[in-house]
């Protein structure tokens, strides 16, 4: 697990250093390696950062009853919340589709002894509602962030608060 010193996380606005946002979108993109996603060919990392500098990662599980799949934003939760973690500052999240050659591509490729045809069509993927309304059980909405990536390293940064404005919390429960 990747650590984050906490005085080296904010600048003096609050928002969040430039390095430690491309630490959280190279980890989220390392994660996606492990995603399994033979369906939808969907493929999405998730990196989650604690208030204490760790980060857990996490990649999306598909299943083919789509309603047991998992996304890498609640994997990446689920292990931080499992160790122990409960107050987080940040998660970034890269996905896209990987396109496959076709058979008679493939064997151009094989022909010419080049590398595979596969076409990585990272996007801009921002967290499911699901995954937003999970996330807002641990997060203060105004001062979390989610940062999404895309291929060519561009990133838009929201707060969560923006993303899922007037969620259901603990709050709405009568007690």
């Amino acid at each position: 697990m990747k650590r984050i010193e906490r005085k080296t996380m904010y600048l003096s606005n609050g928002e969040l250093r430039e390095r430690v946002v491309r630490t959280l979108l190279e980890e989220a993109s390392h994660a996606r390696g492990g995603a399994y996603a033979p369906y939808s060919e969907f493929y999405v990392g998730a990196a989650l950062l604690t208030t204490d500098g760790h980060i857990y990662t996490g990649a999306n599980i598909e299943n083919a009853s789509y309603g047991a799949t998992m996304c890498a934003e609640r994997v990446a939760l689920a292990k931080a919340v499992s160790e122990g973690s409960r107050s987080f500052l940040a998660i970034a999240v890269v996905g896209g589709q990987i396109e496959l050659p076709t058979p008679q591509e493939e064997a151009i490729v094989k022909a010419n002894e080049e590398d595979s045809l596969k076409v990585d069509k990272l996007t801009f993927t921002p967290p499911c509602g699901i995954c937003r309304q999970a996330l807002s059980e641990f997060c203060d909405p105004q001062n979390f962030f989610v940062i999404v990536g895309d291929r060519d390293g561009e990133y838009e940064l929201f707060t969560l608060e923006q993303l899922l404005p007037r969620s259901f919390t603990h709050l709405n429960m009568n007690k």
